[in-house]
């Protein structure tokens, strides 16, 4: 009798890890989706903040030529 329970419990104990599985694995695969599209996200912030920057140095080069330009127009007409 005592063996038939313990076969039993150990039933109880294979299903309840069935059950748990699941939803483990749902947890598990929702929070790699998650970490996924962080980092997906993250890749590309860096690359819009490097355009960004790289705007800027074309701009700050372009308005540091016109700026150059227009003052030795004005030195010249003076």
């Amino acid at each position: 009798m005592a063996s038939v329970q313990s076969s039993a419990a150990a039933k109880d104990e294979q299903n309840s890890e069935t059950t748990q599985n699941p939803t483990d694995m749902t947890a598990y695969v929702q929070n790699l989706l998650i970490q996924m599209v962080s980092d997906e996200m993250g890749s590309r912030i860096g690359e819009l903040e490097q355009s960004i920057n790289d705007m800027k140095t074309e701009m700050g080069i372009e308005v540091e030529v016109k700026n150059a330009q227009e003052s030795k127009a004005s030195v010249g007409s003076s």
